[in-house]
């Protein structure tokens, strides 16, 4: 069995707000507060550690996206946001601070969990790529110390390039390291070395 997500929900017009949490306890969600602002939301995603948070308003103002973008820099988590009214200008900011689902209008009881869980999949995913992304950069960096490495152990010592990257391994093993980590030193001895 799967754990009820967890919801921080901010709304500050207690009808729409109804609405909302009725969704919410219809799809299984456990709402851990609502909030009537996004100010201190850094702080109150911190104390309560929501699995999501949602938003819904009238129509988010420069300060609650910049608010939401705090919020998912400092503690990434998908946020929902409904809106009665909006703008394309707005919509791009809201996406940019990192809102993982942005719904206009139609706000009713039976669309919660949807646009929820399209929230929570659209922030997995991105995360995912992000992760596989920075991975990715990880490797090239480390491929490049590897290569300069190489480069110096073959200047410095007359050997061919097999003969570096088996010095480089044995170093690795040696050391408990990736190779990249040693290759890495390696580079940094020597520039520090040619002061």
């Amino acid at each position: 069995m799967t754990k009820a997500l967890s919801v921080l929900l901010i709304d500050d017009n207690p009808a729409r707000a109804e609405i909302v949490e009725a969704g919410l306890r219809a799809a299984g969600y456990r709402l851990l507060a609502r909030l009537e602002g996004t100010q201190d939301l850094t702080a109150r995603v911190r104390e309560l550690e929501p699995d999501v948070v949602v938003v819904s308003t009238d129509s988010p103002s420069r300060d609650a996206i910049e608010d939401m973008r705090r919020s998912t820099e400092q503690q990434p988590r998908p946020i929902a946001l409904f809106v009665d009214r909006s703008d394309p200008a707005t919509i791009a900011a809201a996406m940019e601070a990192g809102v993982s689902a942005y719904v206009v209008k139609g706000l009713s009881e039976d669309r919660v969990r949807p646009v929820v869980d399209v929230a929570v999949g659209h922030f997995n995913r991105y995360h995912a790529m992000r992760e596989e992304l920075e991975r990715a950069r990880l490797t090239l960096l480390e491929r490049k110390s590897i290569d300069r490495a190489k480069g110096l152990l073959m200047e410095q010592n007359g050997l061919t390039e097999e003969a570096a990257y088996k010095l480089l391994r044995k170093l690795a093993m040696d050391q408990n390291k990736r190779i990249g980590e040693v290759a890495q030193d390696l580079v940094t001895y020597a520039k520090v070395l040619k002061k």
